[in-house]
């Protein structure tokens, strides 16, 4: 019983280890960068994201900037008035939370020729879970084997 719970100890711990070590930077547009004339949809198509992974857009500064958008700012192309655009030419974004998530470049036509993302990022993955470990069958109470002998509202009387 010990053992098995030691054992789930260790998964559990193997496997928040292994998700921290495996989150990925994307390097969103891969060595085109973040740029006009470019497909990012069509870039994001193969990828998987997960919590914890992170983006990297990546040009020359005061040529792009990044926004995050909600879904009708992607679509019409519209960066939020509240928010200050990442211009540092090269802004990383760790994905913390799981979902649907948009970017755009908000310098002049930009967004509207193509220089956007759209991504879905996925919750850390587990591993399987053990199965349930097996415990032994409670050990019968010593007075049990009486219960044949005993009238039966007696014998209720010792449980």
């Amino acid at each position: 019983m010990a053992l098995s719970r030691v054992l789930i100890v260790l998964a559990l711990t193997a496997t928040i280890f292994s998700t921290i070590a495996t989150a990925k930077d994307f390097i969103v547009g891969d060595e085109k960068g973040w740029t006009i004339g470019f497909d990012y949809q069509a870039w994001a198509a193969d990828k998987v994201f997960h919590v914890g992974d992170k983006l990297v857009f990546k040009y020359p500064i005061g040529k792009h900037n990044v926004f995050k958008v909600d879904g009708i700012g992607f679509k019409n192309c519209a960066a939020p008035a509240a928010t200050q655009a990442m211009t540092s030419g090269e802004d990383t974004i760790e994905l913390a939370t799981p979902g649907r998530k948009w970017y755009i470049c908000g310098v002049a036509n930009h967004c509207q020729t193509g220089q956007k993302l759209v991504i879905d990022v996925l919750s850390q993955t587990l591993a399987p879970s053990l199965p349930p470990s097996h415990s032994p069958a409670p050990a019968p109470l010593p007075w049990s084997h009486f219960s044949k002998w005993v009238p039966r509202k007696l014998f209720r009387g010792f449980h």
